[in-house]
């Protein structure tokens, strides 16, 4: 069987990892992979390091595709990842997440009638401003596996009639956490080279648009960050394009002792994580890695997918008001871990075996 993989921005290098290992090391002999990197994410710090890091096979064709509306960048990749698709005729086209590198890989397979398996499927904002929303809602209307990471995400396609094919095999995420801890705390110096103590610091994220794109949701945040860098050091790593945003409205200044670092690598981002203090971010990985390593976490967005971590006291949704972001932090409070929503660690094979077992020969 041949299963072509897309991927194209970060959070997929981080699942397919999994997935790609386990294909290599116990289902070599059933199954050929074919990965197809669209580009979307190019910066070596949030691209090839991920490759190295995690030993991911170099992608067989790199489209180099990225920059532009959504439109235009969704419409490129339709177009590239259609002629691989009709030089390799797979079986299967494997896809991740929301991102539109997703939603090309699943409209260009549909359209060849090739099925369409996707990971991390029923997740739901509803957010329709929130392009990744729209993403997920039609490659989900279009596959025929869908692997959804918890039953939240089960009833999520109930309720929109989708019942074929669904299976709540848990997060391929959480498989990642517990694969990688160990070796992120032996391997990674990003706390000495930060001059950090465990338990001691705030690490934030932003990237998404509904933030990046809103000079006022982008100032709040930033003056919040630099608020609590008053209190205890923030680190910050910025992906290029929120931080040519942060320049382009002026808010360099408002930073203050906020330590801004490029994207981070793979072992040092879990490092950070585990011995953070407190998280703020507005990433749904984040989110969750947040509470695989039991730290409590601030998401600055207005809604969250993983209702799952807020429900079990370790994340609070706050939106991007400088008051509530303050006060958030001021107020941590531990979660419980009464349940495991996110399953047992073993969400990859269980992903590769009903694709095998759906399989036509």
């Amino acid at each position: 069987m041949k299963i072509v993989t897309i991927v194209g921005a970060r959070p997929q290098f981080i699942k397919a990892a999994a997935v790609s290992r386990c294909l290599r090391n116990e289902f070599a002999d059933r199954v050929t992979e074919i990965l197809v990197h669209t580009g979307q994410h190019y910066d070596d710090n949030m691209s090839t390091v991920f490759f190295e890091e995690l030993d991911i096979p170099h992608p067989k064709y790199n489209l180099e595709i990225s920059g532009g509306h959504h439109g235009a960048m969704t419409g490129r990749m339709l177009e590239a990842v259609e002629k691989v698709l009709l030089g390799e005729t797979p079986d299967w086209v494997l896809i991740y997440g929301d991102t539109n590198s997703t939603l090309a890989g699943a409209l260009a397979a549909v359209k060849l009638h090739v099925p369409v398996a996707h990971v991390e499927a029923g997740l739901r904002s509803f957010n329709m401003r929130m392009p990744e929303e729209v993403n997920r809602i039609v490659s989900d209307r279009v596959s025929s596996l869908l692997f959804c990471p918890t039953e939240t995400a089960v009833r999520n396609l109930a309720n929109e009639g989708i019942l074929t094919g669904v299976h709540n095999v848990g997060d391929v995420m959480y498989d990642v956490a517990l694969y990688y801890r160990e070796q992120a705390k032996r391997q990674s110096s990003v706390l000495r080279d930060l001059g950090l103590a465990s338990g001691g610091f705030a690490l934030a994220t932003c990237h998404r648009a509904e933030n990046t794109d809103d000079p006022k949701r982008l100032s709040e945040i930033v003056s919040a960050l630099a608020e609590i860098s008053k209190q205890m050091p923030v680190v910050l790593p910025l992906h290029p394009r929120t931080r040519k945003l942060i320049a382009g409205n002026g808010l360099d200044d408002k930073l203050g002792s906020v330590i801004v670092a490029d994207p981070i690598p793979f072992l040092d981002m879990v490092a950070l994580e585990q011995a953070a203090r407190v998280i703020l971010t507005d990433s749904g990985g984040v989110q969750k890695e947040a509470f695989f390593y039991g730290v409590p976490c601030v998401t600055m967005r207005d809604e969250t997918e993983w209702v799952e971590t807020v429900e079990l006291g370790w994340n609070k949704v706050v939106g991007a008001e400088y008051e509530r972001i303050i006060a958030a932090v001021r107020n941590l409070s531990i979660g419980v871990m009464a349940s495991r929503p996110y399953g047992d660690g073993a969400a990859t094979p269980r992903i590769i075996s009903a694709i095998l077992e759906n399989c036509i020969d």
